[in-house]
C-alpha cells in the first residue's frame, strides 16, 4: 500500500511540472518585423521611434524586479549594438506600453530606468539597419532576483552583465528589419 501510495505522489508531482507554465514573453506590436512606427528616425529612415508594446506571464517565484532589452544581432559592429535597456521594473508589472522607451513621455513605473543605449543616451532607438541583409532584433524580458544598483549612465553591455549575474529566468522574442 505504501509503494501505491509513492507511485501517486510521484505521479502527481510529475503532472503539474508538466503542466508549469514557462516564462514568457509578447508583444501586440510586432508581428516577426519591425513597422515603421518602431524605426528609428536617423540615418535615412524616418519613422517614429516607438518602443513596441511588450507584456510578460509566468515570472517564476522569487522574482524581485524585471528589465527588457533590444540587441541587434547583425549591427556591423564587431559586438552587436544596444538598441534599448531598461531596468528594477517592479516585480508586479508585467508590461510595457508602446513608447514607454521615450522618457518625455513618462510611461515606465516609478523607479525604473532607462538605461544607455549604444548610440549614448537612454531610452529606446529603434532599428536602422544599413543596406545588406536583414537584421534580427532580439527583445528580452529578464526576471531578476534583485534590483539593480547600478549608475544610471551605466552602458547597456555593463547593465547586461548584471542582468545574467542576478537573472532566474529571461523570454525573447526575435523580430527583424531590413534597409529598404
Amino acid at each position: 500500500m505504501k509503494r501505491i501510495s509513492t507511485l501517486i505522489a510521484v505521479i502527481i508531482l510529475g503532472c503539474s511540472a508538466a503542466m508549469a507554465q514557462t516564462f514568457t514573453l509578447k508583444s501586440n506590436d510586432l508581428g516577426g518585423q519591425f513597422v515603421n512606427d518602431q524605426l528609428w528616425n536617423q540615418m535615412g529612415y524616418h519613422g517614429k521611434n516607438v518602443s513596441p508594446q511588450l507584456s510578460w506571464e509566468n515570472a517564476p517565484a522569487g522574482t524581485q524586479s524585471f528589465a527588457v532589452a533590444m540587441y541587434d544581432v547583425d549591427a556591423p559592429t564587431g559586438s552587436g549594438f544596444w538598441h534599448w535597456v531598461v531596468y528594477n521594473i517592479p516585480a508586479d508589472v508585467k508590461d510595457l506600453k508602446a513608447g514607454a522607451g521615450d522618457l518625455s513621455r513618462h510611461l515606465l513605473p516609478a523607479g525604473t530606468v532607462n538605461g544607455i543605449n549604444d548610440a549614448g543616451a537612454p531610452g529606446y532607438i529603434g532599428p536602422a539597419p544599413l543596406p545588406g541583409l536583414p537584421h534580427q532584433y532580439l527583445i528580452t524580458v529578464y526576471a531578476l532576483k534583485t534590483k539593480l544598483e547600478l549608475e544610471k549612465n551605466a552602458p547597456a553591455a555593463y547593465v547586461g552583465v548584471f542582468l545574467n549575474l542576478n537573472l532566474l529566468a529571461k523570454a525573447s522574442i526575435v523580430a527583424y528589419s531590413q534597409h529598404p
